[in-house]
């Protein structure tokens, strides 16, 4: 059965689960509906937005050990293989998750303390897009081998006028993994200059 977080939100996710070593997160997120009142009535429309899920697979310091522990649209594998991206998936529309990140915990280098998953916006300067233009965030972690939901954090903060979600984390905690619900906010119009925040 899967559990509902709250922003702040910790749980433990190998303890309960004995034998869990590999793990797909999730995140998925909907456009939100726009209005243009003209001389004709009201017209709706759903804007393109392109937005980029990430994982920085962070050392105890909280920073990036290495360029490849940066897990992304443009490297999709890190660089000791147990952390890899689903691909991109360019407009967010459909049911489901828009994408996905895939983790052997077994195989994460011991220097990794955590991974961090955020969101951007691709190109939201030139496109003046912000996440208050996004509906329905969330991020879930699933059993890879049988496909189970073992948690789910729905964002329902209002995040208008920000360019980057940090959304959640797995991170080491005595011998065993935990996540952590974070839905924190700020301003990064591409994941390399997030990622310059933890070199």
């Amino acid at each position: 059965m899967s559990i509902s977080l709250v922003k702040g939100q910790k749980i433990d996710l190998t303890k309960g689960n004995p034998g869990l070593s590999k793990i797909i997160v999730g995140l998925g997120w909907d456009p939100a509906e726009t209005e243009k009142k003209g001389l004709f009535g009201t017209k709706r429309s759903t804007p393109n937005i392109d937005c980029d899920a990430s994982a920085l697979m962070l050392d105890a310091n909280g920073k990036l050990a290495k360029q490849t522990d940066l897990v992304c649209f443009h490297n999709k594998t890190s660089g000791d293989g147990s952390v890899v991206h689903s691909g991109d998936n360019l407009t967010g529309e459909g049911d489901g998750d828009d994408e996905q990140i895939f983790i052997d915990l077994a195989r994460v280098p011991s220097n990794v303390d955590k991974i961090l998953f955020v969101v951007n916006i691709y190109d939201c300067v030139n496109r003046k897009q912000d996440f208050g233009m996004i509906k329905a965030a969330y991020i879930r972690t699933l059993n890879q081998a049988n496909g189970q939901e073992l948690l789910r954090y729905n964002l329902s903060d209002n995040y208008a006028g920000k360019t980057a979600l940090i959304v959640g984390e797995v991170y080491r905690n005595g011998g065993e993994w935990k996540f952590n619900a974070i839905g924190e906010s700020g301003h990064a119009p591409h994941i390399d200059l997030l990622a310059k925040q933890y070199q």
